[in-house]
This record gives structure tokens, sequence and C-alpha cells, in this order.
């Protein structure tokens, strides 16, 4: 581990420990949003472990969200909260694995579209099973205070955060970078760039999975159309979009950012969320390509020593 790369690891873990106080310090509402911020960090950071390194964008990532969301409405009544989270995470393990080799044989727009359409059919899947059972929405009684979903949210955030700079600085990271920069090239380099790409996204698919039983336990109440939404999938990409970069602190830059800003809209403007959400969209990719992230280092670069 180089000495970058340990100081930003320490500087998340000072981070992570400094937030367990929250809980203790602040009222429900501030721990509510740092809730949020946590969840939109995990997503994110688990995100760029597929298409920040491969470049094969995913729009389909709330699928896992909502089989892990679904596993903890099935199972809240039989299980305990520390048995449905790794079973959360399995599950989505296993779509991912199911799905990922043949998802990932297309590329650009067809890959975007096909991940689109797989979260579409599994949300249709879900509903039908549901109609079957005559069962219109699911009640989770009995959940966890959002003090303590707030402190296993910090731990998804922080091992997301990990997982994404472990990945990044090692050979399996360089690996999937050179996909990205040339795939046919990587493959005449003996990379074998199917088993990358499937072990990435299944890797990416088992912190939203769990992060979806969570978010389901902090609503308790569970519909698939609800938790299968694709405007979760589209704020994913805009968050990692906005921040720029496939380090870790691009992600982290561009959640921080849309959270705060969601908040801020919603106590006073709730229908303009979203179209300011695609307008700096489409103002980070004309004139900060880089993200907020990449416009930092420039400065800092530029900055007389």
């Amino acid at each position: 581990m180089t000495g970058r790369v340990a100081r930003v690891a320490g500087f998340v873990t000072a981070a992570a420990f400094l937030a367990i106080a929250l809980p203790s310090a602040a009222n429900d509402y501030f721990v509510g949003v740092g809730f949020t911020l946590l969840v939109w960090i995990a997503l994110t950071e688990s995100w760029i472990v597929i298409s920040g390194m491969t470049g094969y964008i995913s729009l389909g990532h709330v699928v896992f969200v909502g089989i892990g969301a679904y596993v903890a409405a099935t199972t809240w009544s039989m299980l305990p909260i520390w048995a449905i989270l790794p079973l959360a995470g399995l599950a989505a393990a296993v779509l991912a694995t199911l799905v990922g080799y043949p998802c990932l044989r297309v590329r650009g727009p067809y890959f975007v579209i096909l991940t689109f359409g797989l979260s579409e059919l599994v949300k249709y899947i879900v509903i039908n099973i549901e109609s079957a059972l005559t069962v219109s929405g699911r009640v989770l009684f009995g959940a966890p205070a959002v003090g303590t979903l707030y402190l296993i949210a910090l731990g998804l955030g922080w091992a997301s955060v990990m997982i994404a700079l472990a990945v990044r600085e090692s050979r399996f990271g360089a690996g999937l970078r050179a996909i990205r920069d040339n795939e046919e090239a990587a493959e005449t380099i003996g990379i074998a760039t199917g088993r990358f790409k499937a072990a990435a996204f299944v890797l990416s698919s088992i912190i939203p999975g769990m992060t979806g039983a969570l978010m389901i336990m902090r609503s308790t109440y569970f519909t698939p159309l609800e938790i299968f939404n694709p405007q979760t999938s589209v704020l994913i990409v805009t968050m990692a979009v906005i921040g720029g970069s496939d380090r870790p602190l691009g992600p982290l830059l561009g959640v921080a950012f849309l959270v705060l800003l969601q908040e801020a809209l919603w106590s006073n403007l709730p229908q303009l969320y979203m179209i300011v959400v695609g307008a700096l969209l489409v103002a980070v990719v004309v004139w900060l390509p880089g993200g907020i992230y990449g416009r930092l280092q420039h400065l800092i670069a530029a900055a007389p020593r």
C-alpha cells in the first residue's frame, strides 16, 4: 500500500470513527440525513467497482437493492437482523453471478439498455410473485431505531470505500482499468477480461444488496414499484459523474453534494429536485468533465507552492 493510499484509508477510517458519535450528539432528523448520506455512499462506491473502473455503465444497480430489500421483507419475521443482512448480500451476489457474464458480453449503450431492462424484468417478476401470493405490500414491525440503522449504514459505507480503494490499487483493478482503456488490447496481453468483468460485477452487487435490506428497515414498508424505482440507478450514476474519477474520494464528493442539495430542495421546492439534478448532470458533463474531484485536482495543481 502506497503512502497516498494509506493516507486516504486512514482519513476515511478516522472520519468513520468520528461519525459514530452522531446518534448520541444529534436529533433523529440529522441522524436520518446521515443515514441517507451513508446509504448513497455505499451504493455509489460499489457502482464504481464495475462501472467506474471498466467503463461498463450500469443503469440497473437498483436490481441488487431491490433483491436485498425483498429478502429482508420476506424473512423479517423469521430471522434476526444479523442474519438478514448477509443473506441479502448473498442473494444479490447470486443474481449478479447468474446474469453477469451474459450481460457483460455486450458493450456500450447495449450494456446500459440491458442492465436497465434487467432491473425492470426482475421488478415485474417480484410483482407477479407478490400478486400470486395476494400480497400488496409488506410491513416490517419492530424495525431497529434510526440510530442503530445509521451505525450499520456507517459500517457498510466504510466497507464500500475500503473495497473500492483496495480494488483500484490492486492488480485486479489495474486489469479492470485496462479493460476500460482498450478491451481488445487487454485481451492480447493475457487479461481474462470475461472473468475480470464478471468478478467486478459480483463484487459490486454485495453491498447494494445489504443496503437495500437496510433501506427497507428504515422505511418499514416494502412495495416492488418503490424499491425497484429506476430513479435510484439514475441517482447513483449522477452522483458518481458529478463527483468524478474512479477514485473513492470522487463519489464521496458527489454524494455529499447531492444529498445536501436534496435536503435543501425538499424542504422548500421538492418538485424541482430532479430538474436541478438533470441540469447539474448536463453542466458537469459539458463544463466539468472530470467532476468535482477533477476540478479540485486541477486547482491544487495550479496553486503556487
